[in-house]
């Protein structure tokens, strides 16, 4: 009886899944189209958050130099977590852009990979969550850049929404887990380990 409920309910959720997407990704919204559609293309390989450590390194000073380290470790870590363990072990192809959506929309090539989760999205949100932990004020905008990312990915037909919702919380996770990592290996100089200065003697 338990597992009879299980696979509706998990049936019901593929339906809403499969109707979310076909919400977003077939709407027309010729205003919206193309930037998002470049926002997603810009977001292969990372190249946001490189684009982003390096404005952190270089305007922010030690501070900046540190999350900028923070997140593209988050950045490399959930990368490799995701595309070789989480999409493999899950197998969810592709959405069927021909068969489920009527077209006309610019479009960005779709992946090769498996689709669950989002890539993309973990990386961006991995990014900002790493990034986070050494400058505080850059979280928020960083996370709202990420969930941008993730919605580019559904808008653009490559990802279902739930793609995108397991990898904002994939890369939350890796991100904490590896900034914690990092901050262990490399104290920041001088937390907690201030000394009494020496009294010179007359």
């Amino acid at each position: 009886m338990r597992v009879g409920s299980a696979e509706r309910a998990a049936a019901e959720v593929r339906r809403l899944d499969l109707a979310l997407y076909r919400a977003v990704a077939d709407s027309r919204t010729p205003t919206l189209d193309p930037p998002l559609a470049r926002l997603s293309q810009a977001a292969n390989y990372s190249r946001i958050s490189i684009g982003l450590a390096l404005a952190l390194a270089l305007a922010g000073g030690p501070n900046g130099t540190r999350a900028a380290v923070r997140g593209m470790a988050s950045v490399g870590v959930t990368s490799a977590v995701v595309n070789l363990a989480f999409k493999p072990l899950m197998r969810r192809r592709r959405p069927d852009r021909k068969g489920l959506l009527t077209g006309g929309r610019p479009r960005v090539r779709m992946p090769t990979t498996r689709s669950f989760p989002s890539g993309h999205t973990a990386a961006a949100f991995a990014f900002a969550t790493g990034a986070g932990r050494g400058l505080p004020w850059a979280g928020p905008p960083l996370y709202a850049l990420a969930a941008l990312v993730g919605y580019s990915r559904v808008h653009t037909g490559v990802h279902y929404p739930l793609d995108v919702v397991a990898g904002a919380l994939a890369g939350v996770a890796l991100g904490e887990v590896t900034g914690a990592c990092v901050d262990r290996a490399a104290p920041i100089k001088g937390k907690g380990s201030r000394h009494e200065p020496s009294v010179k003697s007359s």
